[in-house]
C-alpha cells in the first residue's frame, strides 16, 4: 500500500478485510493499525516530512525481500506515453521496489493526475495491470491506457 492521500483512502476502505498489508507510510499504518483482521508488515526506513512516506535503502531492501499479490500505488502523474511518475525522487526507488515485488500492480488516482508528469519515472504504463480512477479522467487518456493493455476502472 503506497503512500499518499488516495492510497490512504484505499487503506481505510480495506480495513475490514482479512489481509496482510505492507503500508509505505505512517498514515496508512496508523489507519490500519486498529483493524482486527489486518496483519501489518511495516518496512522501516526513514520517513519524509509531512507525507511520512518510508524511503531509503532499508525500505527498498524490505520490499525486495517480499513477494506480494498486489501493489497499490498512488501517482503524481500518469499517461500512456510517460507512464507512472512521482515528484519526490526519494519515493521513486521505493515505488519501483513495490512494483518489482508484486504479482499485480494497481495504480489509484483521481482524474486530474492524467496527462501530468512528475520528475521521476516509476514504471511505464505497460507495467500496470489496472488503474482505478474517477469519472473526471479524460476520455482520450483513458482510451490510450486501455489501448496499451491496461484495465482502467472508473469509479
Amino acid at each position: 500500500m503506497d503512500a499518499g492521500t488516495t492510497a490512504l483512502t484505499v487503506a481505510r476502505t480495506i480495513a475490514g478485510r482479512r489481509l496482510t498489508v505492507v503500508p509505505l507510510d505512517l498514515h496508512a499504518a496508523n489507519a490500519l493499525s486498529g483493524a482486527a483482521r489486518i496483519r501489518l508488515l511495516v518496512p522501516g526506513g526513514r520517513t519524509t516530512p509531512g507525507a511520512l512516506a518510508f524511503t531509503g535503502p532499508l525500505t527498498e531492501a524490505s520490499l525486495a525481500s517480499l513477494r506480494v499479490d498486489t501493489a497499490v500505488l498512488g501517482v503524481c502523474g500518469l499517461s500512456a506515453e510517460h507512464g507512472l511518475t512521482a515528484h519526490d525522487l526519494d519515493e521513486v526507488p521505493v515505488k519501483r521496489a513495490a512494483v518489482a515485488s508484486a504479482r499485480r500492480v494497481v495504480a489509484v488516482c483521481d482524474g486530474a493526475k492524467f496527462g501530468r508528469s512528475g520528475l521521476g519515472l516509476v514504471c511505464p504504463a505497460t507495467a500496470l495491470d489496472m488503474v482505478i480512477t474517477d469519472r473526471s479522467a479524460p476520455g482520450a487518456a483513458v482510451s490510450r491506457l486501455r489501448d496499451a493493455g491496461v484495465d482502467v476502472r472508473l469509479v
